[in-house]
């Protein structure tokens, strides 16, 4: 992907848009900043954040990741409240595989976030 560049088909959002979903965009809480700092040469090494990401992705599955880094994107910009449970769905480019219940945290309160059902996921990660 390019920065900049939304990668979400058009077509699939405006169809989604008429039956009143609300699609939420924005940094990715588990990398943003911290990527920019551990790709640098001079700085290098591996963000805690990154770690966090990492751990999620490759002890659960991507999808779970991806939910818990989307429910920490819409809690941020007030999409969804901490004080109640959410679906969240998560995959990969090739489409969701994860589903869970999740009661939401702002990304600064990170650890107060708490899945709490994995509904489905991959077996084969």
């Amino acid at each position: 992907s390019k920065p900049g560049e939304w990668e979400f088909s058009t077509e699939i959002a405006d169809d989604l848009r008429s039956k009143g979903v609300t699609i939420v965009t924005g940094t990715h809480a588990l990398s943003g900043l911290e990527r920019a700092i551990s790709r640098n040469p001079a700085l290098g090494g591996v963000s805690r954040t990154e770690v966090i990401a990492e751990t999620l992705r490759r002890t659960i599955a991507v999808g779970l990741k991806v939910a818990v880094e989307c429910t920490l994107i819409a809690a941020d910009q007030g999409y969804v409240s901490p004080d109640e449970e959410i679906i969240a769905v998560g995959g990969t480019m090739e489409g969701a595989d994860t589903v869970c219940v999740i009661k939401p945290s702002h990304t600064a309160s990170y650890f107060n976030l708490q899945v709490r059902e994995i509904a489905a996921m991959p077996r084969n990660r």
